[in-house]
């Protein structure tokens, strides 16, 4: 029994190392590269807190040295997914009923382990397996990661305070109960962090989860996974499930007991679950809520009176940090034709340094793209536009599989507003430029807003305060998250809270109170202190 109403931690967002020469984390990051380079790491499918074996074990590897094996894990199947429901519904009661400052200890830990003796593990494990840069592995699973959990919390808390009004002789309370079965986290490859929120945040609000991770980033999410249960998470609270997305589907998702889904990854697949769940919306016990965030193509415009050199420079960080694979990275940029020598020379000059390699190499700025697959389809696009009498590609272009899944970065320039890399997520470092004359402004604003189908994120660029106005009531609709004069990249929890509409998402912004507020079923309970023996009203007396 608590008696006492807790105050949680307030929380501030992790700071940064800079991992800069003659630093000790620079210095213990390398040392645990080389050791997690000359193991191979065996995961197991997590059941209920239990490791379990199966005979499908697949590899994880290096892209940026994809001969190189870091780990072997289980492929978990029809029995394990099944055998992971009953994990989880068997561990609700529990879970659901621990007091809300113990479940919060959980996850506090958790970021206070991550943050601290386990900091060098989680980045080192992103760096090799998803081929992070080292900047771009800490504001993710170090930053990035311990944020989702401190201000999940904090909001979670937020949440609990919302209560009604009551008045004389009554007492109106909420009580935040989570949903009625358990849900089901799909998460993507290229945030550490995401892989950690999908799974937590449902459970920060008392839900017991599923979570199947992408198998390109399983290593970190694996360790993610080890680090929650030395900070006490019960068992069959969350239950760790590589798998193929097939079957989760014909399995999890279809189970009369799934209450809520959490989701980042492709728009086709997100549309594909959404409608499967409508197919089989009578055989639920409640209606799921569905939570996803999706693609992005996202957009850079500079107006006339911008700065040319703070464009190229936020062109190139946008477009090429992480080889372009993150939902919010700049893909398509529109610059006037009075600016446009000044930022190509710019643009040409920047993206000629930019060094692509092994992430064990700190004087790169790009590693490799995730797989075979997205290798394959970002060079697609590469030679559509060489074909195209549409475009010219005037930096990179090249690339080579060789080794590991290098694509140099690329930048097109279209004179079609609706070119293909213009419209379609490529999810790789390539840049479409369309040079527009300075007097089709708002012609040029319409095709920003109309072009895509995705309403991620967006960023303008201008000096003029009447410009900057002007533009951001125009694309009101074009972004779910609006950048001024900065990069449509770094959202950070707390600060910049994450999501967009249309073809991208749900909008439900990760790393905030509307997102944690979608995991509970309220029950409002009213208590009447002096209940009335009355039956008839004063209405009813004669005149």
């Amino acid at each position: 029994m608590s008696n006492g109403i807790f105050k949680i931690p307030t929380p501030l967002n992790e700071p940064g190392n800079s991992y800069a020469p003659g630093t000790k984390e620079r210095e213990t990051l390398k040392a645990e590269l080389k050791r997690q380079s000359n193991i191979v790491v065996d995961i197991p499918v997590i059941i209920n807190g239990e490791e379990v074996k199966t005979d499908t074990v697949k590899q994880v590897v290096m892209p940026h040295d994809h001969q190189h094996v870091l780990a072997n894990y289980s492929q978990a199947g029809e029995k394990e997914l099944r055998d992971s429901i009953e994990a989880a519904i068997a561990a609700k009661e529990a879970w659901a009923n621990m007091p809300w400052e113990h479940r919060a200890s959980i996850f506090l830990k958790a970021a206070d382990l991550i943050s601290g003796p386990y900091r060098d593990l989680m980045n080192a494990a992103t760096m090799l397996g998803q081929s992070k840069t080292v900047i771009q592995a800490e504001i993710d699973s170090a930053q990035e990661l311990a944020d989702f959990l401190r201000f999940g919390v904090d909001y979670a808390n937020q949440v609990y305070q919302i209560q009604p009004d009551s008045m004389k002789n009554i007492w109106n309370r909420t009580d935040y109960r989570p949903l009625d079965g358990f849900v089901l986290a799909i998460s993507p490859f290229n945030f550490t962090a995401i892989g950690g929120n999908l799974p937590s945040a449902p459970a920060m609000m008392g839900n017991v989860v599923v979570w199947k991770p992408a198998t390109t980033s399983i290593l970190a999410n694996y360790y993610f996974m080890r680090i929650l249960e030395e900070a006490g998470l019960p068992k069959g609270v969350i239950n760790f499930v590589p798998s193929r997305g097939s079957q989760v589907s014909e399995v999890v998702l279809t189970d009369p007991r799934m209450s809520g889904f959490h989701f980042t990854g492709s728009t086709s697949t997100f549309q594909t679950i959404w409608k499967n769940v409508g197919e089989n919306i009578a055989n639920y016990k409640s209606y799921p809520r569905l939570v996803g965030e999706t693609g992005g193509k996202d957009f850079v415009f500079a107006h006339e009176t911008a700065q040319a050199d703070k464009v190229v420079a936020n062109l190139v960080r946008g477009a090429f940090e992480y080889q372009g694979q993150k939902c919010s990275a700049a893909s398509r940029a529109y610059i006037p034709a009075s600016m446009w020598e000044k930022v190509k020379a710019g643009l040409l000059e920047q993206t000629a340094k930019l060094k692509v390699g092994d992430v064990r190499d700190f004087t790169n700025f790009m590693g490799a793209v995730i797989d075979k697959a997205a290798f394959d389809s970002i060079t697609s696009y590469i030679e559509y536009a060489k074909a195209s009498e549409e475009a010219e590609i005037i930096a990179g272009g090249t690339y080579d599989d060789s080794v590991g899944y290098f694509i140099q970065p690329t930048i097109i320039v279209t004179t079609n507003p609706n070119f293909k890399t213009m419209v379609e997520e490529i999810f790789g470092p390539v840049l479409t430029i369309y040079v527009y004359e300075n007097d089709k402004l708002e012609e040029t604003l319409d095709a920003v807003d109309t072009a895509s189908m995705y309403a991620l994120t967006g960023a303008i660029f201008a000096q003029d305060r009447g410009a900057i106005m002007h533009l951001e009531r125009r694309l009101s609709g074009a972004a779910g998250n609006f950048y001024i004069n900065d990069k449509p990249t770094g959202a950070m929890i707390n600060q910049q809270p994450f999501g967009g509409s249309r073809g991208s998402g749900t909008n439900d912004k990760a790393g905030s109170v509307f997102n944690m507020i979608r995991w509970t079923t309220p029950r409002v309970i009213k208590e009447n202190f002096a209940p009335t023996a009355e039956i008839a009203y004063p209405f009813m007396d004669e005149e």
